[in-house]
């Protein structure tokens, strides 16, 4: 009997404890129950999970970002995958908002680990068939792999989200690559606004310390756009801000990150700051109330996963979501 298609099998979808609001979203538009699955914590910490619904012959997939406390969602995502392929789901796909490691992908002094080689590998060995992550913090990171994975971005997010924001300032804008790492993606923002594009320089004397040293292209008496994958202390934007400031732009600075990560005081550290005007992220990590402030805005990418799974369920094309 000849094998059916991957859409031809029942689609369950669970959220994880990382960011169960994002996961919530996502099932909902989905228009498909929730999966049974619960999540607990030994009291040394140790990570348990069970799925109380047979997932047997099913195209399962698990929301879980491994955003902060990183070890600890890392944990509770693999055991999940480890669960689903003991209880023979037929294929399991790993959703993860936030990629955790990601900053470390490569050696940059001798006798480094590197770490998000490390995770892909411990996510395959777990049981993952297909991976789905949104803005990795390097594309390389695609070719740890050795299965299927889809990239999905929040570039098309931010771009709608300006046009519509800034639409009578648009000539007076510029959009601001605050690494040169970051280049290719903060291009397709300034190329679908229609404005210039500048881009900022790092030097790193060490991994928590980076360095804004110069900066290229025309920002004088320009409204800046700051773009990043994500923003973790808030320091590298300051560090921008700095730079651009000196450079002769408005003291009306945006800054867009896809994962806003926010550790400590970095929302107030931002935001505090008369020159920005605002602090735009995505809900792929989990922001608590305390974390809130009137400019910070938060984009979903609730849309974004929920027709990505749709696809991938369905077997149909999900690069050409990005082309529409």
């Amino acid at each position: 009997m000849q094998n059916p298609s991957p859409s031809e099998f029942e689609l369950k979808v669970f959220a994880g404890p990382g960011n169960p609001e994002l996961a919530h979203a996502v099932i909902e538009k989905l228009g498909v129950p929730a999966g049974k699955m619960i999540y607990r914590q030994f009291p040394d910490g140790e990570s348990y999970v069970r799925f109380e619904e047979s997932v047997r012959g099913t195209d399962a997939y698990i929301i879980q970002p491994t955003s902060p406390p990183v070890d600890t969602n890392l944990m509770a995502l693999l055991a999940a995958i480890d669960a689903l392929r003991r209880a023979s789901a037929r294929r399991i796909t790993p959703v993860i908002p936030y990629y955790g490691y990601a900053r470390q992908e490569k050696r940059t002094l001798p006798r480094e680990p590197i770490m998000a080689k490390l995770v892909a590998d411990m996510l395959v060995a777990a049981g993952a068939h297909r991976i789905m992550c949104l803005d990795l913090h390097a594309d390389a990171i695609q070719g740890f792999f050795n299965i299927p994975l889809d990239h999905l971005t929040a570039v098309n997010l931010f771009i709608d989200y300006f046009a519509s924001e800034l639409q009578t300032l648009l000539p007076e804008v510029v959009v601001v690559s605050p690494d040169e790492g970051r280049v290719k993606k903060v291009r397709q923002v300034a190329q679908a606004l229609h404005v210039e594009l500048a881009v900022g320089y790092k030097h790193r004397p060490d991994m928590l310390s980076p360095e804004v040293t110069h900066l290229a292209g025309n920002v004088n008496d320009k409204i800046p756009i700051i773009v990043e994958d994500m923003i973790t202390t808030g320091s590298s934007i300051l560090q921008a801000v700095e730079a651009l400031l000196s450079h002769g732009c408005r003291r009306q600075i945006y800054v867009a990150a896809t994962h806003g990560v926010l550790v400590g005081s970095a929302v107030e550290r931002i935001c505090s700051r008369p020159e920005i005007a605002a602090l735009i992220v995505t809900d792929s990590v989990a922001l608590p109330v305390e974390k809130r402030h009137p400019k910070l805005k938060v984009l979903s990418v609730a849309n974004l996963f929920a027709e990505a799974i749709r696809r991938a369920n369905s077997n149909e094309s999900i690069t050409s979501l990005f082309d529409e």
